[in-house]
Parts: C-alpha cells; structure tokens; sequence
C-alpha cells in the first residue's frame, strides 16, 4: 500500500496567502480606483485630504491614505506598503496589521492637521507605511521573543534609513504625516506587546 502525502499544509499556505493578498491588495485597488477617479475629475478629490487646522481638514484622516498626487507617487507607496505592510501582516496576523494602520492613520493624520502649513493639502499612504516601519523596529524589542526581534533587527537594518523622512526636509513631502504615522507604529507596538513588570 503506497502512503501519499497530504495536501493540508499546501491548501492552508495557499488559503493564508490568498487573504493576506486580498488585506493588502483592497486598500491599493481602493486607492488606484481613486487616483483614475481623481485624475479624471482633475484632482477634484484632493480636497479630501487633509487640510492644517480646520475642520473640514479633519475628515482627511480617513481620507487622505488613498489619495496620491500622481502614478509615480502611488506606485512609490505601493512597493513600500507591499513589503512593510506584507511584513507586518505575516509576522503579526491580520488582526494587528488592522490595528497597527489605524493608529498610524489616526496618528499621521493628526500630527499632519496639527503641524502642517497653513493651506496646505496632505495625502498619501505614506504615514501608513512609516507606522508599519515603527511598528516592525519595536515590535521585536517589546514582544522579547527571538522570532520578532530577529524581524525587528533586520527591518531596522534593511529600512532603518527611512526614519530621516520623518524631519523636515524635502519641499513637498509631509515629514509631519511620517513622524505622526511613525509615532502611531511604535504606540501600538508598545500598546501590543509590552509585557506586564
């Protein structure tokens, strides 16, 4: 009698995959329909974003992930939020990945309404992605396991560099959305898996 191998662990990987590329890839789908809308309308919708201290600026903290100012800009977030967010979402579980880009939304969206300039407009994902950065640098040390801390040294080590985008610098670029989005991602790693003294 021949003994044959199970398919168990090769359907469960291919079902762990398939929502994990379902959870990454809706916020992009949502956010590249949104720029073929926007660009039609001629950047109409970038009034959504968000706007320094007034208050209809305020609801640009949802808004504003989604919104990008052109293809080369949303195809830069795309790569990052793929490779973070995919980090995220492998090492953390899909629960925390929720949680871990809520905070750093809430958290760059605010630091942009609060420091931004006056009449100026902040979009992108890219507060997003600076919380996942957060969050993977941190986790490991607060988690105190090997597995994340090997992640946390070798996220730090590979995209480390990153974390000079959250100073003023480049005209253009809300370092303020990426120090608030970064702020976000070690909030929740601490608020995640910080181990009772």
């Amino acid at each position: 009698m021949a003994s044959l191998p199970t398919t168990r662990p090769v359907t469960s990987l291919a079902r762990t995959v398939k929502a994990q590329a379902i959870t990454l890839g809706t916020p992009l789908g949502i956010s590249w329909a949104t720029l073929g809308a926007n660009t039609l309308l001629g950047g109409l919708l970038n009034q959504f974003g968000i706007i320094p201290r007034t208050e209809r600026g305020l609801w640009g903290i949802l808004f504003a992930p989604f919104l990008h100012a052109n293809v080369a800009h949303l195809a830069a977030n795309s790569v990052s939020l793929l490779i973070l967010g995919w980090l995220t979402l492998a090492f953390a579980g899909r629960r925390t990945f929720w949680i871990v880009s809520a905070s750093a939304a809430l958290g760059a969206g605010l630091c942009a309404w609060t420091f931004g300039a006056p009449g100026t407009v902040h979009i992108g994902a890219s507060g997003v992605i600076f919380g996942y950065l957060g969050y993977l640098m941190l986790s490991g040390w607060y988690a105190r396991r090997f597995m994340p801390l090997v992640v946390s040294l070798a996220v730090t080590a590979m995209w480390g560099g990153m974390v000079l985008g959250v100073l003023p610098g480049q005209m253009g670029i809300s370092w303020q959305a990426h120090l608030g989005g970064f702020i976000g991602g070690l909030f929740a790693a601490r608020a995640l898996h910080k181990k009772p003294r």
